[in-house]
C-alpha cells in the first residue's frame, strides 16, 4: 500500500556501510554476488542518464566478460536507490542480466535520498518523503521509463533482440506496470512485489493501462495489504484477463508489506527468496 497504515516500520540498510556506499561510486569490476550466483561476476557503474526532465542518477550492473544479455528495468521502493537495491542489481545481474536501478527522485534530490536509519511509524521521518514522492508523477514516469530503456538499449552488454524486463517494489509496482505501457513493443515481462496502487479508481490507475501492454506479469501480495483491500486482486486478475495478458496474481500467506526487501522489520526470507525464483523463473521463460 505505501500508505501511512500499512508501512515496514523501523528500515536500516543493512547491506554496507555509508563509506563504502561511497566507494561504490568507481566503476568495479569482479564484484562477487551471493551464494545464488558465487561463481558469476559482475561489472557496477554509476551512471547518469539524461530524460527530457533532466538527469537521472542511477546503477548499472552486467556480467563480467564478452557477451549480451537481455535487460532488466528494476524500480525500487518508496526510499528509491540504495545499498540494498544495489545489491538485488548485482544479484540479478549475476543471472545474466543488464540491469538499470534509478533513483526516483532524481528531480529533487541525488541517491541516496534518506541516510541512516528510517522509521515509517515516526511522522517526522514520513515527512520526508512527501515532497519527494511529489515529484514521481504518471506522466513523468512513462517519459522516464521511455529514456531508461533506450540507455539500456544503447549499452554494448544488451541484447536488443531479446525482450525486456520490468520489477518494482512498493510503489515501484505500478511504475513497473506503466514502463510495459509506455514501451510495449520492448517490454515482455513484469513484476510488482507487495505494489501499491496498482487498482484505484483514478483515470490514472496503472490497471487501466493494461490493454496497451504486451507482457507477461507476475504480482505478488502482502498478506496484510491485502486483508486491507480484499477485492483488489480480483478487480486486477480481471483487468489482466479482459486484457488477455498472461499473469499470476498471488496473496503470499504469513507476508507482510515490504517482505521482499532486507533491512526492513517485516522482512522474511524464505518468502523473499520464493519470490526472487518466481521472478528468475518469469524472466526465463519471457525474455527468452
Amino acid at each position: 500500500m505505501c500508505d501511512d497504515d500499512i508501512h515496514q516500520g523501523l528500515i536500516e540498510d543493512p547491506t554496507v556501510s555509508r563509506r563504502a556506499f561511497g566507494l561504490m561510486g568507481v566503476a568495479a569490476a569482479g564484484i562477487a554476488t551471493t551464494a545464488h550466483a558465487a561463481s558469476a561476476r559482475v561489472v557496477e557503474k554509476d551512471v547518469e542518464i539524461k530524460t527530457p526532465d533532466g538527469v537521472a542518477d542511477a546503477a548499472l550492473y552486467y556480467p563480467e566478460g564478452k557477451g549480451s544479455w537481455p535487460a532488466v528495468l528494476i524500480w525500487p521502493d518508496v526510499m528509491s536507490l540504495r545499498p540494498v537495491f544495489r545489491e538485488m542489481g548485482r544479484r540479478l545481474a549475476a543471472e545474466g542480466y543488464v540491469v538499470l536501478v534509478p533513483n526516483l527522485y532524481y528531480r529533487v534530490k541525488r541517491a541516496p535520498v534518506v541516510e541512516g536509519a528510517f522509521n515509517f511509524a515516526n511522522p517526522e521521518d514520513r515527512a520526508k518523503l512527501t515532497p519527494l514522492r511529489a515529484s514521481v508523477t504518471p506522466e513523468g514516469t512513462d517519459r522516464d521509463a521511455a529514456a531508461y530503456l533506450a540507455f539500456l538499449d544503447a549499452q554494448p552488454q544488451t541484447d536488443k533482440k531479446r525482450k525486456v524486463g520490468t520489477q518494482g517494489y512498493c510503489m515501484g509496482g505500478p511504475l513497473a506496470f506503466r514502463t510495459a505501457a509506455a514501451v510495449p513493443g520492448r517490454v515482455a515481462a513484469v513484476a510488482s512485489f507487495h505494489g501499491g496502487g496498482l487498482v484505484t479508481d483514478q483515470p490514472s490507475s496503472p490497471h487501466l493501462l493494461l490493454p496497451k501492454t504486451r507482457a507477461e506479469f507476475l504480482v505478488l501480495i502482502a498478506d496484510n495489504d491485502d486483508k486491507q483491500d480484499p477485492a483488489g486482486k480480483d478487480k486486477l486478475k480481471a483487468a489482466l484477463t479482459a486484457a488477455g495478458r498472461p499473469h499470476r496474481v498471488e496473496v503470499y500467506a504469513g507476508a507482510a508489506h515490504g517482505w521482499t526487501v532486507k533491512g526492513s522489520q517485516v522482512y522474511n526470507e524464505p518468502l523473499a527468496e520464493k519470490a526472487w525464483a518466481e521472478l528468475l523463473d518469469l524472466y526465463k521463460r519471457a525474455l527468452a
